[in-house]
């Protein structure tokens, strides 16, 4: 073998020639090459997985949005309360129970003491108890009970004598108005709240207006005519008619007030105290609406501006959430009454042995019964539902 030859061959792969042109890569941001991109196609998510993440992100914009809203409707609406509670005398406060608990789960006994000082000629200075109303709510049995107790009842004031029961506020204020109440009924009295009728007109209106209905026609007296002299001169009156209506702060305010219905000769002092439970409690469902909680933050502490109590405010809102509970199903309307009399030149109700049955039938001690027939509009009794207790 020669030196020069080797005991192998070798061969030369690939193709002679030029070199081919090759595609560079892609390069980074920062120089480097970027990494070809996946062909590997991975699951298709539905649509309405992705309509469905949208949703639940507005669910929670919007409970956080009402979460904020409600903080500050609440904050209003404690600065309200906070004032109504030092319109009230601590010689009120002095005189109720003290109730232990919440209201959520016991049975609970308010005093509604229902004011209407008119700025008419002789009338400033007087304070004047037009309707005294007995609220007793039972969360356990989802029942609410109210007793209206006539303002001409002639009852025993504790240091005056006998006399009109709405006597008692006017020489005493809300301290003695406890007091009496207490002592003729045997009620014990957990809270009271006194309702200044004459600001009752910038509530309603702060509300959006109230719904009554309006069981009978009604033609009035002529009394505060809303137009000039001139034109008051033939005013007839004030009129509702018959049925459900819708009624602003002036016109609920006079149909409060009405003591005489030139249509209905039976119409007097009793039946208008219904009138005033009926704008009272139409005024409580609308305040417990999500139109007033949508104006919370801008008006809670005007809502309670004709309002004087003890009640706080978290005791309030747990009223307010028994009320929607029950709502209208479960209410028993009762009257205390008696006979029509006049002693000393002045027109009262001699209280009757039947108030004895009444105010049982209030604590929920028995059925209620409605009035005897032939007792009219001042015979004490009580009816369930909506019904009105009317003339017998």
């Amino acid at each position: 073998m020669a030196p020069e030859e080797k005991p192998y061959r070798v061969y030369r792969g690939g193709r002679r020639g030029p070199k081919l042109p090759t595609l560079s890569r892609p390069k980074r941001g920062n120089g480097r090459p970027a990494r070809p991109k996946s062909t590997r196609k991975g699951p298709v998510r539905p649509p309405w997985r992705r309509a469905l993440r949208w949703v639940g992100i507005g669910f929670s914009v919007f409970l956080l949005w009402a979460a904020a809203w409600s903080l500050a409707g609440y904050f209003s609406f404690r600065d309200g309360v906070k004032a109504a509670n030092k319109r009230l005398p601590v010689s009120a406060e002095r005189q109720l129970s003290g109730q232990g608990g919440l209201l959520l789960t016991k049975p609970t006994t308010i005093l509604l003491l229902g004011t209407d000082t008119r700025p008419g000629k002789g009338q400033q200075g007087l304070r004047h108890s037009d309707s005294m109303l007995l609220v007793r709510t039972d969360p356990d049995h989802h029942r609410l009970t109210y007793l209206s107790i006539p303002r001409d009842l002639y009852v025993d004031i504790p240091g005056y004598g006998a006399d009109r029961i709405n006597t008692s506020y006017q020489v005493g204020g809300a301290a003695l108005a406890i007091r009496t109440v207490r002592n003729f009924t045997g009620i014990d009295i957990d809270h009271v709240a006194v309702v200044d009728f004459q600001r009752f007109k910038e509530l309603i209106d702060s509300i959006g207006g109230i719904d009554i209905t309006v069981p009978r026609p009604i033609l009035s007296n002529r009394f505060e005519c809303p137009y000039d002299a001139a034109r008051c001169a033939s005013w007839d009156g004030w009129r509702f008619a018959k049925g459900r209506q819708h009624m602003d702060g002036r016109r609920a305010l006079v149909y409060s007030r009405i003591r005489e219905n030139r249509l209905d000769a039976s119409d007097n002092d009793i039946t208008r105290a219904e009138r005033q439970q009926q704008v009272t409690q139409a005024i409580a469902d609308k305040l417990v609406g999500v139109g007033t909680f949508l104006r919370m933050p801008f008006n809670g502490d005007e809502l309670l501006r004709p309002l004087a109590t003890d009640l706080s405010a978290n005791q309030l809102l747990q009223l307010g959430w028994v009320k929607f509970r029950i709502g209208n199903g479960s209410t028993i309307r009762c009257r205390l009454g008696g006979d029509p009399e006049t002693i000393g030149g002045a027109s009262v109700i001699r209280s009757s042995e039947e108030n004895r049955n009444v105010i049982s039938m209030f604590l929920d001690e028995s059925a209620p019964q409605p009035p005897r027939p032939g007792t009219g509009t001042f015979g004490p009794g009580c009816v369930a539902g909506g019904r009105s207790l009317g003339s017998r």
